[in-house]
């Protein structure tokens, strides 16, 4: 029987196109489906019952104040169980007879998980039980994501609402963000990937080994949190390789779902904006934004990986280590561009392993906001907060006041989103000089010069942007590394979202502005090129430094 062999390009073109074509047959149907879930004012029997348990009105709308305070609680209380679970999870059935997490690294992973980071600093199947996985950090996979597209949404009312204080009630927003989108898609998602070879069960198993002896061949309910973990744009693995295991990712086909699972929220929330503000055109422009950076870095990356441009990649005849065989270049440079442009932290090779240029555009990624396509709502209020600064960059250029989807643009909005602009970049910024100035980081990181100091760079990029994922190489199990990376997600996180939430309320409470002939149109390829310019503008004004002294130096030196 003969056997058809496939090139890496031919390999990496077909799965880019299959992907691109899923992708385009559920955009509208799921977009649709999502602004439907937030605009309906009917609640499902099951609903119902959850309002009761909770002490919740359904129908009771709520102020920003009110929103956010709702948001900021939530998350404490998540944070406070999902600590008590981790750190005292020998008390837990199905616990493997795994100690508890210590208090620093259990804070450190609860605030992860709850941020949406899933930042990990640990190995999964050597430190945490069944029943944290699914019962602690799962669950979080969920509510974490949920969390994110209500504040989306409430972005999104704040455009819709007409001299209101009205963003809707987190509670609705919450239950139905998880039960009528993640629950039903999770579901489906990891029935799929069982098909494929995920591992679902509730136990290790004991196996002779080839050489003599017993080995412990570590189980679980992988299946279930691997689906949330993409779809929610979480990140983080059961297994300490993450998507680079064969339990969590067998095959290509598996990692092919898993990249759709990883984009399909993100990009269908484009159609879902498009749809609740009854402007389809504008949801198209802020996804042709998002297409033309995400696009630009996955050219970027694959070119560094596949084309072995770094002298290492040319004398090993090609940039494959710290890459799953079975994946490649292509589908290794493809997943680390599709998880960094999201916020989901999922790796299925080393970034630590891409050449200088794909570890640079990786983090790079991190550094726009994430908005390429950005995380589970993460990404639309993110760019919607771009799209604003970036109206309001025109109408300096022409002198007049900066309008928006019917709404004037005032001192008020952009001191709003002028402190949205500089949270991020300012924790980065300050974690990595912080981390720098410590006179133990040096013995912590994995490589010298430029490359480790990429290390650090990126990891709290990687936390400050609620991604996730971990460049490798760097050691960060010390206190100080704990607690900093620690408040770099907690601030990362609540800070752009109360500011959101403010911005989204002082929306709300204006009139409509007519459209005339002076009115800066938002949904043209014009603007669109426009507003791809300002993030790469902001983005290089603020962290070409650090690129200059990491990943650039690395490669100009290779």
């Amino acid at each position: 029987m003969s056997t058809v062999h496939i090139s890496g390009e031919t390999s990496g073109l077909l799965t880019l196109a299959t992907l691109v074509v899923l992708l385009a047959v559920v955009y509208v149907p799921f977009g649709d489906h999502m602004a439907r879930t937030f605009t309906s004012t009917s609640h499902t029997r099951v609903e119902k019952r959850i309002y009761r348990l909770i002490g919740v009105d359904p129908d009771a709308a709520q102020t920003s104040r009110s929103y956010t305070l709702s948001v900021l609680g939530f998350s404490l209380v998540s944070i406070v169980l999902l600590f008590a679970i981790l750190v005292g999870q020998r008390a837990l059935p199905f616990d493997r007879g795994l100690p508890g997490m210590p208090w620093d690294m259990g804070l450190n992973t609860a605030v992860s998980f709850v941020t949406n980071t899933n930042w990990q600093s640990y190995g999964g199947e050597s430190t945490l039980g069944f029943a944290a996985q699914a019962g602690g950090l799962a669950v979080q996979n969920f509510l974490s994501a949920a969390v994110g597209i209500a504040v989306a949404v409430a972005l999104l009312r704040g455009f819709m609402r007409t001299r209101s204080d009205d963003l809707g009630n987190f509670w609705v927003d919450l239950v139905r963000g998880t039960l009528r989108i993640l629950l039903p898609v999770a579901f489906v998602a990891a029935i799929l990937l069982v098909s494929q070879g995920v591992i679902q069960n509730l136990a290790d198993h004991t196996v002779n080994a080839v050489a003599g002896g017993t080995q412990v061949i570590p189980g679980g309910p992988v299946a279930s949190q691997e689906a949330i973990k993409e779809l929610g744009t979480n990140g983080g693995g059961f297994f300490n390789a993450n998507s680079a295991h064969p339990f969590e990712n067998p095959n290509p086909f598996s990692n092919l779902v898993e990249m759709f699972l990883i984009l399909v929220i993100p990009i269908s929330l484009t159609r879902t904006a498009g749809t609740m503000l009854g402007h389809r055109r504008q949801g198209l422009a802020i996804l042709g934004a998002m297409t033309v950076m995400i696009g630009a870095a996955l050219t970027v990356a694959t070119w560094a990986e596949v084309g072995g441009h770094s002298q290492a990649a040319r004398l090993a005849g090609g940039a494959m280590e710290g890459k799953e065989t079975q994946f490649g270049t292509w589908a290794s440079a493809m997943f680390g561009v599709f998880t960094t442009g999201t916020s989901t932290g999922a790796v299925n090779a080393s970034h630590d392993s891409f050449t200088p240029a794909g570890g640079g555009t990786v983090l790079v990624n991190m550094m726009l906001g994430e908005v390429s396509p950005g995380g589970v709502g993460a990404g639309i209020y993110g760019i919607l907060v771009m799209a604003i600064l970036t109206v309001f960059i025109a109408g300096l250029m022409v002198g007049r006041t900066p309008e928006i989807l019917g709404k004037k643009i005032g001192t008020k909005e952009m001191t709003y989103v002028a402190l949205y602009t500089l949270s991020v970049p300012a924790i980065v910024l300050v974690g990595i000089g912080s981390a720098i100035a410590l006179g133990g980081t040096p013995d912590a990181m994995g490589n010298p010069g430029g490359h480790g100091f990429s290390e650090v760079v990126y990891a709290f990029t990687s936390a400050a942007n609620n991604n996730g994922s971990a460049f490798g190489g760097l050691t960060v199990t010390s206190h100080f590394f704990q607690l900093s990376l620690a408040a770099a997600m907690l601030l990362g996180r609540f800070v752009p979202i109360v500011l959101v939430l403010a911005l989204a309320g002082s929306l709300a409470r204006q009139g409509k502005v007519p459209t005339t002939a002076g009115t800066l149109p938002t949904h043209t390829p014009l603007f669109t090129g426009l507003l791809v310019g300002v993030i790469l503008l902001i983005t290089g004004l603020t962290f070409f430094p650090a690129l200059a002294l990491g990943p650039l130096a690395e490669a100009l030196s290779s």
